[in-house]
């Protein structure tokens, strides 16, 4: 085990040319850029990414823990009713810091496991028992329009990600409420969610929505697991109990007394000067210390044998390019290649065959990597889980830039046990994942990624279309409106410097291909799938986040419905948003309403 101090001159940027991966370990601690101008003294507080570094903490001496499951508390209707709180708690993050104040379900971080049943509904009350006030810097210029910042308590509102739900279940951003409910937003409908669970097996997750302070309530610690089962899935004999373990990762930064460091101001390089807010919400937020399932710099014990990893990359906006390497613990040195990830599902749960991942796995934020991984041929041996993305991701480390190093995220031991059973096989068929055909499309919509600036000359990114490629307010008129039981393509055109997570809530989409934006023509609807490049054999099947690399157009597919017996009928307003949570807040997000047929006079609202 070793602390981390890196030799004082030394810029990340030099650093990780220099070393490429070999060696990295050495210096992957927390630490500045090494320009003493960038320093800050000892009586100012560090209010920016770059200024701040965390405690210099001993590494890889926690074990990973497991998110409990929570159980439920009654039922309604009978179904399940689950009364889920969130609380304001201490928690340890690391053995040799003191306790840190989070926001936790049920007092919890990461919050408690939801195990759901495809087909059986349930309950949820999702109770806010937060305090007056935020433990984090609150930016009330961030649409002060539609925020009641004067008032007490906490905003909330949870969203289960990649939920097929009715609207009023769906966690709206303006459907927030404060503590026992005291006070609600416009778009607040009711107390009790309703999870229909009609929709195939998969790996989702729940997480704060609330307008304007997403990004300070999930890096608080709001957010679990939601994990939808089904008998069909059981039946394929993948690794199940102890040998299944959802690993949600994220990225965090820390204050000397263990409490959360969360940037209020912007560095300069990323623009910030005296004309921005006191406290001003950042571009993006990239922690220096790596945090899975609650714990910084842990490390996972495991058997010789296979194991299901249900990945979540849950930081606010950091990409992950991740593969296994063989690592000397004593030096801190990366060898060969370890174990591959078979990759068996993604957002929207198994794909139609798995997928042997040759070279490191993509998962940008929000999105999920169902895989597995076979220790056999690694007893005794010690692995790394490197990330090979730089910060500033453009989909590339070659196009990207660095400002906070996160290479290493967790240290795996292979036991050395020669009892244990031998690997299982992964079935070559998972299950039957229909294509969405390119004939049978309605409509064809243009959408534009796109960043201006405010009134303190603060970046704001924007979602547009053809009409009005540079962007729409949130609060603008909804200008998408897919009809129940139709089928339509969104073309999704890049026109910033830097990749995006897009996500859309209620549908799962199929990714056709990527084009150059050069080679596009917005004016042109239809899309030949076999001009386009293709996407990466992890994204087929079915997917509710897609990246956007910077002059990059990707086209993705969606159906608004049941569609051969998968998915049900939902109408109302939802939302399509970038997953990086700064975007997100600011102001990368849009309704849609998604109407009901000509035929059918209903809507839920």
């Amino acid at each position: 085990m070793n602390s981390r101090t890196p030799e004082p001159g030394i810029s990340r940027r030099r650093l990780l040319l220099a070393t490429g991966v070999t060696g990295i370990s050495a210096f992957a601690g927390c630490f500045t850029d090494g320009d003493p101008s960038n320093t800050t003294s000892e009586t100012t507080k560090p209010t920016t990414v770059r200024d701040h570094s965390s405690p210099d903490l001993e590494t890889w001496v926690d074990e990973v823990p497991r998110p409990s499951v929570a159980e439920p508390t009654e039922t309604k209707d009978g179904h399940p009713y689950y009364e889920i709180e969130m609380r304001e708690v201490e928690q340890k993050l690391h053995r040799d810091l003191p306790p840190t104040t989070v926001f936790g379900y049920d007092g919890q971080f990461p919050g408690p496991t939801i195990e759901a049943e495809q087909g059986k509904p349930i309950y949820v009350q999702w109770q806010n028992d937060l305090p007056d006030d935020h433990l984090l810097p609150v930016d009330t210029t961030v649409h002060d329009e539609l925020v009641p910042y004067d008032i007490p308590g906490v905003r909330t509102v949870t969203h289960l990600h990649g939920g097929n739900v009715e609207a009023a279940s769906d966690g709206k951003a303006r459907g927030w409420f404060t503590r026992d409910f005291a006070e609600t937003g416009p778009n607040f409908e009711k107390k009790d969610y309703y999870y229909v669970n009609d929709q195939p097996p998969a790996t989702l997750w729940y997480h704060d929505h609330a307008v304007g302070i997403t990004r300070l309530n999930v890096y608080a610690g709001l957010a679990g697991f939601y994990l939808l089962r089904n008998d069909q899935e059981r039946e394929l004999g993948l690794p199940e109990d102890e040998y299944e373990i959802p690993l949600v990762l994220q990225d965090r930064s820390f204050n000397e007394d263990g409490s959360l460091f969360y940037p209020s101001a912007v560095s300069e390089e990323r623009g910030g000067d005296n004309s921005y807010p006191e406290t001003s919400i950042v571009p993006e937020f990239y922690g220096d210390t790596p945090v899975v399932n609650g714990k910084a710099w842990p490390r996972l014990s495991v058997e010789p044998r296979d194991y299901r990893f249900r990945l979540l990359n849950g930081s606010n906006s950091r990409y992950y390019d991740l593969k296994l390497l063989e690592y000397d613990e004593a030096s801190s040195e990366t060898g060969g290649d370890g174990p591959s990830f078979v990759q068996i599902g993604n957002d929207g749960g198994l794909l139609s065959e798995p997928v042997n991942i040759d070279g490191r796995l993509e998962i940008g934020p929000s999105q999920r990597a169902d895989v597995v991984v076979d220790f056999s041929d690694y007893a005794g041996e010690t692995l790394l889980l490197h990330n090979g993305a730089p910060s500033l991701y453009r989909g590339s480390r070659e196009d990207s830039d660095e400002t906070k190093p996160l290479p290493e995220i967790m240290l795996v031991d292979v036991t050395d046990s020669t009892t244990v059973e031998g690997p299982g096989t992964v079935p070559d068929r998972l299950t039957e994942v229909p294509d969405l055909s390119t004939e049978t499309v309605d409509q064809h919509r243009h959408l534009w990624l796109s960043m201006q600036s405010d009134e303190y000359g603060r970046p704001k990114h924007l979602l547009g279309n053809q009409e009005q490629v540079m962007g729409y307010a949130l609060d603008d008129p909804i200008t998408e409106e897919p009809e129940l039981g139709t089928t339509e393509i969104w073309s999704i055109a890049n026109n910033t410097a830097m990749s995006h997570p897009m996500h859309l809530h209620l549908v799962h989409f199929q990714v056709l291909g990527r084009q150059s934006l050069t080679d596009y023509d917005a004016s042109e609807d239809g899309v030949d799938p076999d001009s386009l490049t293709s996407p990466q054999p992890y994204e087929r099947g079915w997917n509710d986040v897609v990246t956007v690399d910077p002059a990059e157009v990707v086209h993705v597919i969606a159906h608004f419905g049941e569609y051969e017996g998968l998915f049900n009928d939902q109408t109302g307003t939802y939302m399509w948003h970038c997953h990086m949570i700064e975007h997100e807040d600011y102001d990368m997000m849009r309704p849609f309403r998604v109407l009901p047929k000509a035929d059918d006079d209903t809507e839920d609202e």
